[in-house]
């Protein structure tokens, strides 16, 4: 068994900010592989399916960003699910856009969905897909640039992005976390 969970904001005022890049990754591998996430449970958008014979869940938390972990931990007591199959995917400011970067422990790195994982998980040591996303200009607002919508440069370039994702998605429900880690951080 494995278990992604895609963060993101609910609504459709959230559906194309840079914050919500993890939701679009989910919806990406969702479509990918048939599985539809619409069943709703443990304070999240559900979907579950197999992948290459792997029983896989999708998790789409709809608590907004900062209460993540209240779905996450909600999911992880109904299903006891283990911790070391899961796989977090989020946007992060420190990785460039149009590459993801691998960790499997760390702190939130200001990310308020991971900083409400760590909390309700009880550690920092779970595997994690960051999506990059750029910082940006100095002095520009953080919570206004994550929750804006990508350029036209960008969107252009969001197919392969989402499909990176959903192939280290795909490589890690069959090889151990370190293996995706050295393929996909490249």
């Amino acid at each position: 068994m494995k278990w992604f969970v895609g963060l993101g904001n609910p609504g459709t005022a959230y559906q194309s900010t840079r914050h919500n890049i993890g939701f679009m990754a989910v919806d990406r591998f969702a479509d990918k592989h048939g599985i539809k996430v619409s069943q709703n449970k443990c304070k999240a958008l559900m979907g579950e399916g197999h992948v290459n014979g792997i029983k896989v869940f999708l998790l789409k938390p709809m608590t907004y960003m900062n209460l993540s972990g209240e779905s996450i931990r909600a999911f992880m007591d109904f299903y006891k699910a283990p911790i070391d199959e899961l796989i977090i995917i989020y946007d992060d400011l420190d990785t460039p856009y149009g590459q993801i970067r691998l960790r499997y422990q760390g702190s939130a790195g200001g990310h308020n969905g991971i900083k409400s994982a760590i909390q309700h998980l009880g550690t920092q040591s779970f595997q994690r897909i960051r999506m990059g996303i750029n910082r940006p200009a100095p002095g520009y607002n953080i919570a206004d640039y994550v929750l804006s919508s990508f350029s036209k440069e960008e969107f252009k370039t969001m197919p392969q992005l989402l499909d990176t994702t959903c192939e280290a998605m795909e490589h890690a429900l069959d090889n151990p976390f370190e293996k995706t880690m050295a393929k996909f951080n490249g």
